[in-house]
């Protein structure tokens, strides 16, 4: 067994770096001592890239500031054992999973102790030592409704590319929780996410108490955060508000350098409350004394709530108007849908204040201060910033994997999937706008982007939103037959009785159509943290699909106008098929018969792995066929098809 050598720029302070060596108290999930590692010594030379930095920031004319000095630059890591690094990671998931302490979205459970949720939160910060280091970050606060994802990614690419080291804390994850935290615009290893994780695990474990307990999940992930942040000496850090922001896990930043507000609407009213003006105002919690704010054009109800917020602590509010797309000098925005120059002019504008207050515009960019202008690290990280599942387009590659015949491979169909997480009414009519004008677009070549800094792998295809590229094209792509087919199931605690009839009627005012509809639970559960490895279930006899079946129901009565109870009275459409007939693709609607319980247009399959199958064995059938999958509703969803389809 070898040593681990670590080639850092943090203080060592009685640990790696700057984490105090493991406690050795046993405890359900700790690991006394740090694990043995199943391969030769790992060395990551993060002092190169530090001066990288550094010279690129004096040939920028300002001097590059660290948080810290180095003292040294290499730790050993001398204490191991035989755990495999993968054991290690699943046991770090399971300890996860033991903090949340819902079942279910929705579900009201108060967490024990005297303390309130920000007071717990300043003391798990105290007991880490991370009070005054968090004080030091150079923080961008985002909250909002919609869009904070992709303004916070924005931001992200933006300050990178403008030279900075970045670290981005964003939720959820979709398919590994290690999503969660990007340093540099890349999700934290598996290595370094294990060397904070169980260090911050174990001293908040020794400090647990009836009055002080174990923090929730996302209060957890949100204290990790932090700690990952001020140990890799990240520049600056770009924070998204988990729920609300007033009582948010977040709003223990007492002085971030900006805060954001993307756009307001009706979500989570069971927690911020059942008016837009009420949510505004937990939003706007967000909001420090004298702090500089922006925020987007807002309905009047909320912007007022803004407005009055910011006059009481004298915040300097200013409302963005969407980023006019002239300003790209030709270059496309790389997260799709219009929504989204209403997120990047909010970024630009976060991102200007951010570089503004910490003394970096002018030393940076004094040949590109016209305010007409954008600089050319704006543009490139407009034009590459990169988010899954929020209009991402991916073609299923499954049938020109290397196991399947080159003959096989050029007969076969398309497989299509357009992935959203639209979760509210807002952002599943934004998510309707996009996917119609995404079909129409989707043998278009896709637009050239500037090289970016931020070097992505070259595979065949590129996962990009809203835009995949190939190799090669050919010209019997342009004479498929499309059918665009959803993919669709939302949590219960959302409306589908708003969401649905929104989608389609969005989606019908410009042209497009659902062939079939198809309804399945979610892989993924709310009480357990899994990655991209963790096993995905293979019993579906145990599946309750009573909310999909009322799903169905609601989808025939949106296409057919039947009454509730002639659909309630069918009792075909309470069992499911492990998959549909090969036929049920090409039947014509008018055959449907739901009072019969004869359906042609909608279909409840227990699992989600054997959809995918269904659909890849359709197209693999017929070499004339592209199916245009629009999988939204849920990010969990989401998540689990990319889980599916990237094995």
């Amino acid at each position: 067994m070898f040593p681990a050598l670590i080639h850092t720029i943090t203080h060592l302070k009685g640990g790696i770096f700057g984490v105090p060596l493991f406690h050795k108290r046993e405890s359900q999930f700790s690991i006394r001592t740090p694990w043995g590692l199943s391969f030769p010594p790992a060395y990551v030379d993060t002092y190169s890239l530090s001066r990288r930095r550094k010279i690129y920031s004096q040939e920028k004319g300002f001097r590059y500031q660290s948080m810290e000095k180095p003292e040294s630059d290499v730790a050993i890591i001398d204490y191991l054992q035989d755990v495999p690094l993968s054991d290690s990671y699943e046991a770090a998931l399971e300890a996860l999973s033991s903090l949340i302490r819902q079942q279910k979205r929705g579900d009201q459970k108060t967490i024990g102790g005297k303390y309130g949720k920000l007071d717990r939160m300043r003391m798990y910060l105290k007991i880490l030592d991370l009070e005054e280091r968090v004080a030091g970050l150079k923080i961008i606060h985002v909250a909002g409704t919609k869009g904070k994802g992709s303004t916070c990614t924005f931001c992200e690419a933006i300050l990178r590319e403008s030279g900075f080291r970045t670290g981005l804390f964003t939720s959820p994850h979709l398919i590994d929780v290690r999503e969660r935290f990007r340093i540099n615009g890349v999700d934290i290893s598996e290595v370094k996410f294990l060397l904070y994780f169980w260090n911050c695990w174990n001293q908040l474990k020794e400090h647990e108490t009836e009055d002080l307990p174990m923090p929730p999940l996302f209060q957890f992930l949100t204290v990790l955060a932090f700690k990952v942040f001020v140990c890799e000496q990240v520049d600056v850090s770009i924070i998204e508000v988990g729920l609300g922001g007033r009582n948010d896990s977040t709003n223990v930043i007492e002085k971030p350098v900006v805060c954001g507000i993307t756009s307001l609407g009706m979500d989570h009213t069971e927690t911020l409350g059942n008016t837009i003006g009420q949510i505004a105002s937990h939003k706007a919690g967000v909001f420090k004394h004298q702090i500089p704010a922006f925020t987007v054009l807002q309905v009047s109800e909320a912007m007022d709530v803004l407005q009055e917020n910011a006059r009481e602590l004298m915040v300097p509010l200013k409302v963005v108007e969407p980023l006019d797309s002239k300003a790209l000098n030709g270059l496309k925005l790389s997260l799709s849908g219009d929504h989204q120059f209403s997120n990047a002019g909010l970024a630009v504008s976060l991102c200007k204040s951010w570089l503004q207050r910490t003394g970096n515009w002018e030393k940076l960019f004094q040949k590109d201060n016209r305010e007409a202008n954008l600089p050319e690290a704006f543009l490139r990280g407009l034009s590459t910033a990169h988010i899954s599942g929020r209009a991402q387009i991916v073609h299923d590659s499954s049938s020109s994997s290397s196991h399947v015949s080159s003959e096989v491979a050029e007969t076969s169909g398309d497989l299509i999937f357009y992935l959203d997480g639209a979760h509210s009414p807002e952002s599943i009519e934004a998510c309707a706008k996009w996917f119609s004008v995404a079909v129409k677009g989707n043998n278009q070549s896709p637009p050239l982007v500037l090289s970016s800094s931020h070097n992505i792998e070259n595979i065949n295809i590129v996962w990009k939103n809203g835009h995949v590229q190939h190799e090669k094209c050919n010209i019997q792509e342009f004479n498929k037959i499309s059918k665009k087919i959803l993919l669709f199931n939302c949590m219960e605690v959302r409306d589908p009785q708003i969401l649905l009839p929104r989608l389609v009627s969005t989606c019908a005012s410009s042209g497009t159509f659902f062939s079939k509809a198809i309804f399945v639970p979610s892989i993924s559960t709310y009480n357990k943290v899994t990655s991209g490895t963790s096993v995905i279930p293979s019993d579906i006899s145990s599946k309750d699909l009573s909310w999909q079946f009322s799903l169905q129901r609601l989808w025939e009565r949106i296409v057919h106008g039947i009454d509730t109870d002639l659909l309630e009275k069918s009792t075909k459409m309470d069992a499911a098929e492990t998959s549909p007939h090969r036929e049920f693709l090409y039947e014509d609607a008018s055959n449907c018969s739901p009072s019969n319980g004869y359906l042609a247009c909608s279909a409840v399959i227990p699992s989600l792995p054997l959809t995918i199958k269904w659909l890849r064995d359709c197209v693999r059938e017929n070499p004339s066929l592209r199916l245009q999958v629009l999988v939204t509703g849920s990010l969990h969803l989401v998540g689990d098809v990319l889980k599916v389809i990237r094995r």
